[in-house]
C-alpha cells in the first residue's frame, strides 16, 4: 500500500527541480534573445566593424598592399563570424545578470555583498582584456610582423586567418584579465591563502610566460604582452584577497549577531 505521506514527500522533492529547470530555460532565452538582438542591430554594419577590428593591420601595411580572401565565402562569412562573437561579447553583462538571478537565491548575505562587486568588475576586467590587446598589442605584434620578412614578400593577409589569430587574441587577453578574480575566489573559498600564493610567486611566473608562449604566436613581443600582465594581474589579486579577508572577521561577527 502507498504512503499518501510518501508521495506528497516525493512531488515536494520533484516540484522545486521542475522550477528550477524552468527558471533555467527562461534566462537561457533571455540570454539568447539579447545575443540575437545584438546581431540583427550590427549585422548591417558588419563590414565596417571589420574595418575597425582589421585596423591595426591595416595601417602597417606596405602601400599598394591589402588584405585578401582566399575563400569565396571569407567576404561574408568573416564579418558574420565577428559580428555575432562582437554580441556575444556585448551581451556579457546581461548573461552574467541572469546567471546572476539564477544563482543568488542560494547565496547567503555577506555572500551576496562579495559576489555583486566581483561579477561587475569581471565584466570590466574581461573588456579592459581585450582593449589592451586591441590599442597596445596588435601594435606592436603586427609592426614586428610586418617588419621582419623578406623584402620581396607582399604581407596580403586573408581575411578569415587575420579574424581566427584576432578572436584568440581577444579571448585569451579577456580570460587573463580574470586572474584577481580568481585568485580572489581560490583565497576567499579556502582552497589555498595568500601566504602559499606568494610562496609559489617564482613558479606562478615561470607559469605566466609558458601560458603566454602557448597563447600567443611563437614570438617574444606577445609571449611577454601576455605573461607581464598575467603577473601583475597576481599580484593584483593577492592584494585584493588580503584587503577581503581583513573585512571577514567583521563580516562574520555582524553575521553573528544577527542570528542572536
Amino acid at each position: 500500500m502507498i504512503d499518501p505521506n510518501q508521495t506528497h514527500s516525493e512531488d515536494d522533492q520533484e516540484q522545486p527541480i521542475v522550477s528550477h529547470l524552468v527558471e533555467l530555460r527562461s534566462r537561457l532565452m533571455r540570454a539568447l534573445l539579447a545575443i540575437l538582438i545584438l546581431f540583427l542591430c550590427l549585422f548591417y554594419f558588419a563590414n565596417n566593424l571589420y574595418e575597425i577590428v582589421s585596423a591595426p593591420l591595416t595601417a602597417l601595411l606596405p602601400e599598394g598592399t591589402s588584405m585578401i580572401a582566399t575563400d569565396v565565402t571569407s567576404p561574408f562569412f568573416a564579418p558574420f563570424k565577428l559580428t555575432l562573437v562582437l554580441s556575444i561579447f556585448l551581451a556579457m553583462p546581461l548573461i552574467l545578470h541572469q546567471v546572476w538571478g539564477f544563482i543568488s537565491p542560494g547565496l547567503y548575505k555577506h555572500e551576496k555583498r562579495l559576489a555583486v562587486p566581483l561579477l561587475a568588475s569581471s565584466i570590466v576586467l574581461f573588456y579592459s582584456g581585450i582593449a589592451f590587446a586591441y590599442f597596445v598589442v596588435f601594435p606592436l605584434i603586427f609592426g614586428f610582423f610586418t617588419s621582419v620578412g623578406p623584402e620581396n614578400v607582399a604581407v596580403m593577409t586573408d581575411i578569415s586567418s587575420y579574424l581566427n589569430f584576432v578572436l584568440k587574441i581577444f579571448f585569451a587577453f579577456g580570460v587573463v584579465f580574470e586572474i584577481p578574480i580568481a585568485t580572489l575566489l581560490l583565497v576567499w573559498s579556502g582552497i589555498t591563502d595568500v601566504q602559499s600564493l606568494r610562496a609559489k610567486r617564482a613558479y606562478v611566473i615561470v607559469g605566466c610566460f609558458v601560458l603566454g608562449m602557448l597563447l600567443t604566436p611563437p614570438d617574444v613581443i606577445s609571449q611577454t604582452l601576455l605573461a607581464v600582465p598575467m603577473w601583475l594581474l597576481f599580484e593584483l589579486g593577492i592584494i585584493l584577497a588580503v584587503i577581503i579577508k581583513r573585512r571577514a572577521p567583521a563580516d562574520d561577527e555582524e553575521q553573528n549577531e544577527v542570528a542572536d
